[in-house]
C-alpha cells in the first residue's frame, strides 16, 4: 500500500512540478524579451516533456532501464490512443494543422532510427548522441522555415501554458519550486513502482510502459482535453506530435548520453511495434484529413485499453 501511495505522490509532485516550471520559465523568457518563436517551439515544448525525461534518468540512475525505456515508449503509446481519443470525447479533432505534415515525417523518422538502435542492443552513448543531434537539427530547422515563411511569433502557446506568474518573486518561486519538485517527484515515482513491480511480480518494463508512462503523459492529456474543451482542437494533434519528438530525441536522447540504457526483450518485440503503429496512425488521419469523432475516440481508448491488458 505505501508503495502505490508513493507512486501516487511521485505523479502528482511530477504533474506539478512540471506545470510550475514551465510557467515559470516562460514567465522568465518573456520577461527577458526572448522571442516568442523560440518560447513555444523550445521551453514549451521541452516542459511537458519534463515529467519524462526526470523519470527516465531517474530509473537509469537506479538501475531499472525497463522504466527508463518503457516510460518513453508507453508514453508516445498513449499520446496517441489516450491524449487524442480523450478528447475526442468531448469535441472533433481535426487532424489537419498547417506545417503539421513535416513534423509528421521527422516523428516517423526519429521512430524508426530509435527501434533499429534498441533492435540492435542497448542505447549507447552514440545512439544518444544521434538522438540528440536529430531533435536540435529538427529544433533549428523548424525555427529558421518559420523565420523563412515570415512567421516572427510562433502559435499561441497560451493555449497550452495559463496563469504566467507577473511578479519577478513569484516566477523565481515558480522555477526553484520547479527544479526541486521535479526530481523529487522522479525519485518517488521510480521507488514506488520498482516496489508495486516486485510486489505484483510485474517486470520493471510492464511498469514503466502502463502506470509510469500514463502518469508522465498526464501534461499532455490535460492540454489536449483543456484544448478540446475551448474548441481548439489543432492544439491538441501538434501537441501529440512535438511531445512524441522531444520523447525520443531528448529524454532517451540525453538519457542514454549519460547512462547506456539495456533494452527488454519484449519491448524489441511487441513494444515498439506498436509505438511505430500509433505514429502511422496519426500520419494517416492527418495525411487524408480524417477527424476523429467521438466513436473513433471511444476506439482508440478501447485499443489502448486492450494494449494495457497485454503488457501484463
Amino acid at each position: 500500500m505505501l508503495s502505490i501511495l508513493t507512486l501516487i505522490a511521485g505523479l502528482v509532485v511530477l504533474v506539478v512540478a512540471g506545470d510550475y516550471l514551465v510557467r515559470g520559465a516562460v514567465a522568465l523568457a518573456e520577461k527577458l524579451s526572448i522571442d516568442p518563436l523560440i518560447i513555444g517551439l523550445t521551453i514549451v515544448a521541452f516542459g511537458t516533456s519534463a515529467p519524462e525525461l526526470f523519470v527516465s534518468l531517474q530509473a537509469a540512475f537506479n538501475g531499472v532501464s525497463g522504466i527508463a525505456i518503457g516510460n518513453i515508449i508507453g508514453s508516445n503509446i498513449a499520446n496517441v490512443l489516450l491524449v487524442l481519443g480523450a478528447p475526442a470525447l468531448l469535441m472533433t479533432i481535426n487532424c489537419r494543422e498547417n506545417g503539421l505534415g513535416a513534423s509528421l515525417a521527422v516523428m516517423i523518422i526519429m521512430t524508426l532510427a530509435l527501434m533499429v538502435m534498441m533492435w540492435f542492443g542497448p542505447l549507447s552513448r552514440i545512439d544518444g548522441a544521434i538522438l540528440l543531434l536529430m531533435i536540435g537539427a529538427y529544433l533549428g530547422w523548424q525555427i529558421k522555415a518559420a523565420r523563412q515563411c515570415g512567421l516572427v511569433t510562433a502559435p499561441d502557446y497560451h493555449d497550452e501554458v495559463v496563469d504566467l506568474p507577473q511578479q519577478s518573486w513569484k516566477t523565481t518561486v515558480f522555477i526553484v519550486g520547479g527544479l526541486i519538485g521535479l526530481p523529487l517527484g522522479a525519485w518517488l515515482t521510480v521507488d514506488g513502482a520498482s516496489h508495486i513491480a516486485r510486489m505484483f511480480g510485474a517486470s520493471e518494463t510492464a511498469i514503466g510502459l502502463t502506470i509510469v508512462a500514463i502518469g508522465t503523459s498526464l501534461p499532455e492529456l490535460v492540454t489536449s482535453v483543456m484544448a478540446a474543451w475551448r474548441r481548439s482542437g489543432a492544439v491538441a494533434i501538434g501537441n501529440v506530435v512535438g511531445s512524441n519528438i522531444f520523447n525520443i530525441g531528448l529524454i532517451l536522447g540525453g538519457t542514454s548520453v549519460i547512462l547506456p540504457l539495456d533494452v527488454d526483450q519484449r519491448i524489441v518485440s511487441i513494444d515498439m511495434w506498436v509505438m511505430l503503429a500509433a505514429g502511422l496512425l496519426v500520419v494517416g488521419l492527418a495525411h487524408w484529413n480524417i477527424p476523429i469523432k467521438k466513436s473513433g475516440g471511444l476506439a482508440m481508448l478501447a485499443v489502448f485499453a486492450i494494449y494495457i491488458f497485454s503488457v501484463f
